[in-house]
């Protein structure tokens, strides 16, 4: 993953699509940090009654208990937290400037993406991925622009949990981290293989690149949240089990992104070269 550090756990949803941008270190600290908790959680009730077993086999849950609580915390540190700074961030920064620093944060994302990619065996997404860093690096001011796209290279998300799962590594029980969100034991394992994988987090001392590498991260958090401050004002307001909704939402976006990954069988070569 290249994304996302100190990650309001709501944003990780599937309806609310950018959950991964820039903060993998912390990402990789909290995750262990939830894992902890969840093995150690009292378990929901296995129920008896063959709809409510069905039902709970579906929602993959078995850490609902702790789980529901993990959310509880993180919703309300983030109503006094994180949320007051994204509103603050929406009012003083011009959309304009907002979607450049977006960009920003999504090309500084790219290297994470692509050796992804490379591991999930899938050489055209890689290509992809690499021609987009290249571009907008170059072309596109560091990232501000996206000129990749306007050229035909679209930005996809691939993270280290989807390349393990398209190996065939199985997601293990449905987890909410403190303030990280919607996960899974495969995708916190992916956590840590995600800091490993993005350049930044090896960034010398001095130069102002440390400095540099901590106003990245926190900027790709303030940046998402404020991406969808209406969009989870209005599930918090409107939903009858906000957690259950969540959970939902990101166990079909996740499958559908892993699914779209195992089936691009795209060639390495552009269409437009073989012409």
């Amino acid at each position: 993953m290249g994304h996302s550090k100190f990650i309001p756990s709501l944003f990780l949803c599937p309806q609310i699509k950018s959950m991964k941008k820039s903060y993998r270190l912390s990402k990789f600290i909290i995750a262990a940090t939830g894992i902890g908790i969840a093995l150690s959680a009292c378990k929901a009730p296995v129920p008896k009654d063959p709809e409510a077993l069905a039902e709970y086999r579906q929602n993959n849950d078995k850490y609902e208990p702790t789980n529901r609580k993990m959310y509880s915390l993180t919703t309300k540190v983030d109503k006094y937290t994180l949320r007051p700074v994204a509103k603050a961030y929406v009012w003083a920064v011009p959309k304009v400037v907002r979607k450049s620093l977006g960009n920003m944060i999504a090309t500084m994302n790219e290297p994470v993406v692509f050796f992804s990619d490379v591991g999930a065996g899938k050489p055209r997404r890689a290509g992809d991925a690499f021609a987009r860093w290249c571009i907008n690096m170059l072309g596109g001011i560091g990232g501000l622009i996206d000129v990749a796209k306007y050229a035909g290279y679209n930005h996809h998300d691939t993270t280290p949990g989807m390349t393990l799962a398209s190996w065939g590594v199985g997601s293990g029980p449905y987890l909410f981290l403190p303030f990280l969100g919607p996960s899974s034991f495969r995708d916190a394992g992916g956590y840590a293989i995600s800091v490993g994988l993005s350049p930044w987090n090896y960034v010398p001392r001095g130069y102002g690149l440390i400095s540099f590498n901590w106003s990245y991260n926190m900027l790709g958090v303030i940046s998402t949240r404020a991406d969808y401050l209406e969009a989870m004002d209005k599930l918090q307001r409107d939903s009858l089990d906000p957690y259950a909704t969540i959970r939902s939402a990101y166990t079909q976006q996740h499958n559908a992104e892993i699914k779209a990954l195992i089936d691009d069988h795209r060639a390495t070569t552009p269409a437009w070269y073989l012409k």
